[in-house]
């Protein structure tokens, strides 16, 4: 499913569009979810003209294989992802069947594994949890013109919505 914003709005003004995904079982799930992220991005700026950084491309293809990585491991069942440009944003929103809150650990420069939710709070330029009737969605904004994260904490517990 895809839409788009108000025709007519040039290249500088907001605009909405976006495309919802369902993800296959297995890993090749995370490779899959990365490719339709490149497409995804890559079709906004070839249709409609909008720019994404070279930056805003490389983080969003590691905030969703993050978090495709995450729902696989801990949220047995269907998987939906979708991604939506928001004024100069690209929303990667992942829903998943388990209805726990996600948790970044402490951080600890020594362990290994177990770093993926701090990195997306880290890149992401905001970053939310809803919980939903059948599970939740995790919610990473990150800025089409490949600014750092600005206001996503550094450490302790995601910021959540609901």
């Amino acid at each position: 499913m895809e839409s788009a914003g108000s025709d007519g709005a040039g290249p500088s003004e907001a605009r909405t569009m976006g495309v919802a995904v369902p993800l296959n079982d297995g890993d090749s799930s995370i490779a899959e979810a990365r490719h339709l992220a490149v497409d995804f991005l890559t079709r906004v700026q070839t249709d409609q003209n909008v720019a994404v950084s070279a930056r805003a491309m490389d983080l969003t293809q590691l905030v969703v294989s993050e978090l495709v990585t995450n729902a696989r491991k801990y949220a047995p069942g269907p998987m939906l992802m979708e991604l939506c440009i928001e004024d100069a944003t690209v929303a990667v929103t992942v829903h998943d069947s388990a209805r726990a809150r996600p948790v970044a650990r402490s951080e600890d420069p020594h362990r290994i594994g177990g770093h993926g939710l701090e990195i997306v709070m880290a890149v992401a330029q905001n970053f939310h949890v809803d919980l939903e009737p059948a599970g939740k969605s995790i919610t990473a904004r990150i800025s089409l013109a490949g600014e750092p994260a600005a206001d996503a904490p550094r450490s302790g517990a995601p910021r959540t919505s609901r």
